[in-house]
């Protein structure tokens, strides 16, 4: 009777988070069976480790207890001021490094849990084979005698690795979130007029000024982006996390980003709004317009499903901005390709800025086959990964066929690129994938 009421109270716990979650995070409701999965996990996991404090003292068990326990609770408390308090309207230390510490603590367990797992199935194998085998064997030969099992060795090394990503994303926090490299790359254009060539371009992307907790990392972007002498600057979207006024404390920063023939930028799937619940459309209105008057007064050109002509000894380019378009159904789809060419047809290089590479391999690729080159961010390359001169792997990969770097079609007639994100979001750090600021050159 016990387990039943054990059991209903986590059905209970589960049907009200998920209102829950609905309220605070309406976007991630979506996501809210992956959240149950990981729960039940945590579960699995406590019960799979906690017989090897049972014999410790008392205060051991407790603090054990405290500490294994402490993400979820930080979840719970986390989400229920949410209810009262906009999660905008919180401290930016405290939301970020809070969040960030529940997402590296599940990562650790999520690891452990895959090996702690594996040792479960191999013990239950043999313990199948065991029964079907029907021979009477001494009990020094069930135990393997004084050797340690198989899937108590899988256990411990699934302990230890998840002590060892822990630590890992914490370094990852501390030591390589605002790490930022500089990355170079060349494209040849044919059709590349002659007073382009050589064209400076520098791309920033992702900055999600929500997540920025001082000023000095942002001021580092601007000098090193103004070291680079660029002839454009390109941003390609997610400035804010929630809402507008995210980015006013930065604006005295940003206005001083210098580009010889102009900054233009377009809109992520971030600046909407769409993360947080408002009170009124007009509400979300207004914080819409906020975001497009601050990008007037820091002299950024927003380009919402339009072009600016970039003229030069009587010739040009096409600078092409749409709005979001994600291929998955959680991300706004209001990009118009065919609004924004619109007067582009006798400029021979069109560039077109677009926050999610998803936009690029279903839209443009396919239907817009004068697109020379495609600017694009989204994805952070995950924040996690490895990158070497030969070798290049990041969970992204698996949801993006073009996730960091230069990416071009068959014929070579059609480029991507796909910043890895100059901030963060979620996990407040970086592992492997560094924060990046682009340098494309163009040439003939």
């Amino acid at each position: 009777m016990k387990k039943f009421y054990k059991v209903l109270l986590l059905i209970v716990f589960i049907i009200a988070s998920y209102f829950v979650i609905n309220v605070v995070f309406p976007k991630s409701v979506g996501r809210f069976p992956v959240f149950v999965i990981i729960f039940l996990l945590d579960l699995y996991l406590w019960f799979s480790i906690r017989k090897r404090v049972t014999k410790k003292k008392l205060f051991l068990k407790y603090c054990f207890f405290c500490l294994y326990w402490f993400p979820l609770g930080l979840l719970i408390v986390n989400v229920l001021i949410s209810l009262f308090s906009s999660l905008p309207d919180w401290d930016t230390f405290y939301r970020t490094y809070s969040f960030g510490l529940i997402t590296i603590s599940y990562a650790a367990k999520i690891i452990s849990v895959i090996f702690l797992f594996l040792a479960d199935i191999l013990h239950i194998i043999k313990h199948v084979i065991t029964y079907n085998v029907k021979k009477k064997k001494k009990k020094s030969e069930l135990n393997y005698g004084k050797k340690i099992s198989r899937s108590k060795f899988i256990k411990n090394i699934g302990l230890i690795s998840g002590g060892v990503i822990f630590s890992g994303l914490l370094i990852g926090m501390l030591k390589w979130v605002y790490n930022f490299k500089i990355r170079r790359s060349v494209i040849r254009l044919q059709n590349l007029p002659d007073s382009f060539d050589g064209l400076n371009i520098v791309q920033i992307s992702d900055l999600h000024l929500g997540s920025m907790v001082s000023e000095k990392p942002l001021e580092r972007v601007v000098e090193m982006i103004n070291g680079l002498k660029p002839d454009l600057v390109f941003f390609t979207g997610d400035l804010v996390n929630f809402v507008s006024r995210e980015a006013f404390k930065f604006e005295s920063i940003l206005k001083k980003i210098k580009a010889k023939h102009g900054i233009f930028a377009t809109l992520g799937n971030h600046d909407y709004g769409d993360y947080i619940n408002w009170e009124t459309p007009s509400a979300k209105e207004n914080n819409m317009q906020q975001l497009f008057d601050f990008y007037n007064r820091i002299g950024w050109k927003l380009l919402n499903n339009e072009n600016f002509i970039l003229q030069k000894n009587n010739e040009n380019i096409a600078i092409i901005g749409v709005e979001n378009w994600g291929d998955h159904h959680r991300f706004q789809k209001n990009g118009d390709m065919e609004k924004a060419v619109k007067g582009t047809e006798n400029s021979p290089v069109k560039l077109l800025l677009s926050h999610d590479p998803s936009h690029w391999e279903k839209i443009v690729s396919r239907k817009f086959k004068d697109i020379d080159l495609t600017f694009a961010g989204h994805t952070h390359g995950f924040q996690f990964g490895i990158e070497t001169p030969t070798f290049k792997w990041s969970p992204a990969q698996y949801m993006y066929k073009r996730w960091a770097g230069l990416y071009s079609n068959d014929d070579e007639s059609q480029y991507i690129y796909v910043n890895r994100g100059t901030g963060f979001i979620g996990y407040p750090g970086r592992i492997g994938i560094m924060p990046e600021i682009t340098l494309m050159t163009l040439v003939k």
